[in-house]
């Protein structure tokens, strides 16, 4: 069976194209050079990844939806889709833009969080709805555009949508987390994390 890491391996420097050296400098620049995760993925389409870092740049960077709430939303895609990887990259994340450490910790075990403030909780039934049901009611809409403008509701429906995509990729990838932190989703005895 082949391992995890393997799947799609970090392309050595040398055997790159120009537009993956270009991309891998980008993407080594923003993640501190590291080569876990999305990033062996994303260097198969170099000019996409280009992309989807603008638009992930602008969702955690410079939309008006608190880093805070973009931040669980990404916790609760990472949860819908076992995504060990996703977690650990975001779990500290949200903790520290001032999620409630109990919130993750209870979203992980697949109960509602208890003590989400009110916000989190219209983001929750936003999120869990939009990706379970693949709709939204009229009653959660109008909870959540009550308490959100309606650039950063159009902002979280993208940041949720964006970090399924972030899932899958890590999924196709069989991407795992470093192995000096819990993995809280592992699929098994076959998963190995790297080290």
């Amino acid at each position: 069976m082949m391992s995890k890491s393997q799947r799609m391996p970090w392309i050595p420097m040398d055997q790159m194209t120009a537009a993956q050296r270009g991309t891998a400098a980008m993407l080594g620049q923003v993640s501190g050079g590291t080569t876990s995760g999305p990033q062996s993925f994303l260097l198969r389409s170099p000019e996409m990844a280009l992309h989807l870092h603008k638009l992930i740049h602008y969702l955690l960077g410079s939309s008006p939806l608190p880093r805070r709430l973009a931040e669980f939303a990404i916790l609760i895609q990472a949860k819908l889709w076992d995504q060990d990887y996703e977690w650990w990259a975001h779990h500290h994340l949200a903790i520290r833009h001032g999620i409630d450490p109990s919130v993750p910790d209870d979203l992980r075990t697949g109960c509602r969080p208890a003590k989400m403030q009110p916000d989190e909780a219209l983001v929750y039934d936003f999120c869990m709805e939009l990706s379970t049901t693949h709709r939204v009611s009229d009653a959660t809409f109008a909870a959540i555009s009550a308490a959100l403008s309606e650039q950063a509701l159009a902002d979280l429906t993208v940041v949720t949508g964006t970090y399924v995509t972030i899932s899958m990729i890590l999924n196709v990838a069989e991407a795992v987390a470093p192995v000096d932190d819990p993995l809280p989703f592992a699929a098994g005895p076959e998963v190995r994390r790297e080290g």
